[in-house]
């Protein structure tokens, strides 16, 4: 190659590095603007069965994990220790078909935890958690199959209006069991068994009747015992009032008798 090739080749191939060292500084630039999803450790999508699945089972998690992909239609976080369900946990996930939240340790689902799954969830699972007493506001509107089984449940009025507003997962229903109850003799008992026989919600009406019977009726004794008093003490004060007038001479006497009539009156 002559030195005027070698003076030709030399702008040619400067500029092919410029363009490359240009092409390198916009992967880079783009690289920082567009990070990859940090998922929390233990966690990682997938697909199954066609379904965009997010799974973060034994992840040692202790709450709902944030920035899963909204599109995910099988979410598991079962075998984590989640102590509650806040209000609006999974707004984001408007896709959501599964929710897997068993073996976790869940004691308090706040109202409107599930909002924005009502359209599209179709099972639920609560099962193997710490849940003993739950308002049936917290799954209001829900239509999904609902897993409840092997918690520590008080079998009261509000389980029972719980359970009457959700749809139980098939073969799930015997496992809700009363750890503890209003009625002690229903302890260890299924409590679809149990309200068979029992309306916790009427016994409790009955019960709050009767109070408000008793209520009412001490107030109207007091009431009563206040007009017999008062009345009592004023034919006392007018007895008095009489003997007195009887003392004085006739003429005043008669005066102050017709006056005392008149109030009496």
């Amino acid at each position: 190659m002559t030195a005027a090739q070698r003076v030709l080749l030399c702008p040619i191939t400067m500029e092919l590095l410029l363009q490359n060292l240009f092409l390198l500084l916009l992967f880079l630039l783009g690289s920082c603007l567009h990070p990859t999803a940090a998922f929390p450790k233990g966690c990682y999508p997938s697909e199954e069965e066609g379904l965009k699945t997010f799974r973060c089972s034994n992840a040692q998690l202790t709450e709902v994990p944030r920035d899963i992909p909204n599109d995910t239609n099988k979410l598991y976080l079962d075998f984590n220790q989640i102590p509650f369900l806040p209000r609006d946990a999974f707004r984001d996930l408007p896709l959501l078909l599964e929710l897997d939240l068993s073996h976790n340790a869940i004691a308090r689902v706040e109202s409107g935890a599930f909002q924005g799954l009502a359209e599209h969830l179709h099972s639920l699972d609560l099962s193997s958690n710490r849940l003993v007493s739950v308002s049936k506001d917290a799954f209001s509107n829900l239509k999904a199959k609902v897993n409840l089984s092997n918690n520590p449940w008080l079998c009261d009025c509000r389980l029972q209006e719980l359970i009457r507003a959700v749809e139980l997962a098939a073969d799930s229903s015997g496992g809700i069991v009363c750890d503890s109850s209003t009625q002690g003799e229903h302890v260890g008992k299924a409590f679809l068994q149990v309200i068979a026989d029992t309306d916790f919600c009427n016994v409790y009406k009955k019960t709050t009747d009767i109070a408000m019977l008793v209520t009412m009726f001490g107030w109207f004794a007091m009431v009563i015992s206040y007009l017999v008093y008062y009345v009592r003490q004023n034919q006392e004060d007018a007895r008095r009032h009489l003997e007195y007038l009887k003392s004085l001479p006739s003429k005043q006497r008669r005066s102050e008798e017709s006056s005392t009539i008149s109030t009496v009156v």
